[in-house]
């Protein structure tokens, strides 16, 4: 493939790494220690009155928050999500991030042609489409799994650095064995790590990253994100809320995921706050707040750690429980549940989400 090297030049080396190692930048950083409250559901499907006292409206709400446009890109066409699995991952896991995914499109109804549900992923994505281009063009409505790539052999090892992912990418797209398309217009490559794969600051610093690949690596400028299945070695700081730090013991019970598996729906949000970033800020240069484009602070950034009404600081918000005692806030494909953080809206100037209760 034209443009690509297998290393790159020694200047061009150590000025990626200097960007990459020197910032937190673009990163869903690790959770602070939160208050969980959650809602049950009455038979009508609302929240019990008795708990909506106790809401206070925070939500991170501030004029002092100055989210700019940055004169970049945004992606304004329907968005091709590429998925690299690296490593080895069992199929119900695959199947409860596919359908995240497919969710965030209008076209998923979970009400089945019913009356449309409100708290759905589709809804959560319409905050994301409030950001536009240089045009007045918004982000796009329609998001698609457009391929798949199974990295089964660990093709850069077990132990992944920020700048060796990019070579999971360009094996991903380089592959003689089903490679991904190149699609640097409408793409977005994300790229999901089992949970035998460590990553440089996985757990100590974040839980999953973006940015963009650069020529000299892959061949081409691409938007991807990066996010890794925490099972085995921290889920009580990257599948928070569903997994607790020891400290925590007998002083709250984690939340009950809603499908089951602690690690990969803690992985969810993770995978909505990146998805939500790439598509308002692909290249670094559009919706961000702050000067510093190497450490700038983005839409999911601003939300982050709030999944309801009343959320910020150190409190999750409000939250729905299902009959099997399982919380999550929004509903998706097939209507399976999912707990996502809420994301900053330009409108209202606060995080907002689709099971708002004001």
């Amino acid at each position: 493939m034209a443009g690509i090297r297998s290393i790159p030049p020694p200047i061009s080396v150590l000025l990626l790494l200097l960007l990459l190692l020197s910032s937190e930048a673009f990163a869903l950083r690790a959770w602070r220690e939160p208050t969980i409250t959650t809602a049950k559901l009455n038979p009508s499907g609302a929240p019990a009155p008795s708990l909506l006292t106790e809401s206070k409206r925070y939500e991170g709400s501030s004029d002092l928050v100055k989210l700019r446009y940055h004169m970049g890109p945004v992606l304004t066409n329907f968005i091709n999500v590429h998925l690299i699995w690296y490593g080895s991952w069992s199929r119900p896991s695959q199947q409860i991030i596919r359908d995240f995914i497919v969710s965030l499109s209008p076209e998923s109804n979970p009400a089945g042609g019913k009356k449309p549900a409100t708290s759905t992923v589709s809804n959560w994505w319409r905050t994301v489409q409030l950001y536009t281009d240089q045009t007045g063009s918004n982000v796009s409505s329609s998001v698609r799994i457009s391929g798949e790539f199974h990295d089964y052999r660990y093709s850069n090892g077990k132990s992944l650095t920020r700048l060796s992912v990019q070579y999971v990418i360009r094996n991903a797209v380089s592959s003689r064995r089903g490679a991904l398309p190149i699609d640097p217009k409408n793409g977005i490559y994300l790229v999901l790590t089992s949970p035998d794969v460590q990553m440089q600051d996985f757990c100590r610093a974040v839980c999953g990253f973006h940015y963009f690949t650069f020529p000299s690596i892959v061949g081409y400028t691409l938007p991807y994100a990066w996010v890794g299945n925490s099972a085995t070695q921290c889920p009580d700081t990257c599948a928070f809320p569903f997994a607790l730090p020891a400290y925590m013991s007998g002083k709250t019970a984690a939340l009950r995921p809603p499908n089951g598996d602690v690690a990969v729906d803690g992985m969810i949000s993770v995978i909505g706050h990146e998805i939500a970033e790439l598509s308002s800020n692909p290249l670094i240069n559009a919706w961000y707040a702050g000067e510093d484009p190497t450490a700038p602070t983005e839409i999911a950034d601003l939300c982050e750690g709030v999944y309801g009404t009343g959320g910020g600081g150190a409190y999750i918000g409000q939250v729905l429980t299902d009959g099997a005692g399982r919380q999550y806030n929004m509903v998706g494909k097939g209507g399976r549940r999912f707990l996502v953080q809420w994301l900053w809206s330009p409108v209202v100037n606060s995080c907002v989400g689709p099971n708002a209760l004001d």
